[in-house]
């Protein structure tokens, strides 16, 4: 089931019981000091259309909603902690929570919730390397995010490792045909390309993540029938991967074209939008 909130999640948070939740999964703002703004873009058949597709066919391309948040912050620890106190107080005692940023923040971040959570509790920095978009020709272009892990124990926590999805090596032929076919299991280092532009998941909405990334975690990190929450919610992608696997998940966001993407995303799902 899927249960979508609209509010401060704090103020959310504050109304679950303790060890609510096994796995959290939280994407919040990057801090990069700018409105996000993204436009969902619908494309119609029209023979006076603004440009040819496949075998001739003309189209038109028209912009249908504008979606933006603002990604800025004089605290963004201050704004952060208070609500990482409350992810490791819903945690069940197996429970993990996946912290998911970029580089302008994540040093920061990892320091504060070793204070929170314990270093002993840090399992791993994922990083979720893609390659699309702008190049600047004066520095390296920042091509990744990163993903902190943190278990609510050192030492006991799901980690279904069977349930991760292959991926091809990059040398098979140095392994021999039978693991070739099969295929490895992932690191700590993760290839994955954004949503498509023009794809049929994208929403409109900024920095929506892909579902297919968020569905690694899912399987890996909670098994069906467990409890999940997400609340910088978004576009709801997380939801998605999750109620895709069995999982019941609850959704916040006080983003009001956040909740309006999810209850159209999940229209046909079991759940409810509060």
């Amino acid at each position: 089931m899927i249960d979508v909130h609209l509010g401060d999640n704090i103020e959310v948070l504050r109304g679950f019981a303790d060890g609510s939740f096994d796995l959290i999964y939280i994407d919040p703002p990057f801090n990069t000091g700018r409105t996000r703004r993204q436009t969902q873009l619908v494309t119609t058949r029209d023979p006076d259309g603004n440009r040819t597709g496949f075998q001739g066919q003309r189209y038109r391309t028209e912009p249908v909603a504008t979606h933006s948040y603002a990604d800025s912050f004089d605290d963004y620890l201050g704004f952060l902690e208070p609500r990482l106190h409350e992810a490791k107080r819903l945690l069940t005692p197996q429970g993990s929570l996946f912290v998911h940023l970029d580089y302008r923040e994540v040093h920061y971040v990892k320091v504060l919730l070793d204070g929170i959570f314990g270093r002993e509790c840090f399992q791993n920095e994922i990083i979720w390397a893609y390659d699309y978009g702008a190049r600047t020709t004066r520095r390296w272009p920042a091509k990744h995010d990163n993903i902190l892990w943190y278990s609510q124990d050192p030492t006991d926590y799901v980690f279904r490792h069977d349930e991760a999805d292959r991926i091809p090596y990059m040398a098979p032929g140095l392994v021999g045909a039978e693991k070739a076919a099969r295929g490895k299991t992932p690191t700590d280092t993760w290839w994955h390309t954004i949503v498509s532009p023009t794809g049929k998941e994208k929403t409109g909405y900024p920095t929506q993540k892909p579902v297919g990334l968020l569905e690694r975690i899912v399987k890996v990190h909670s098994a069906p029938g467990m409890r999940l929450c997400d609340f910088f919610a978004g576009s709801g992608s997380f939801g998605e991967a999750a109620d895709r696997h069995g999982r019941d998940v609850v959704l916040i966001d006080s983003n009001p074209e956040a909740v309006d993407i999810m209850r159209r995303r999940f229209a046909d799902r079991e759940g409810r939008v509060a």
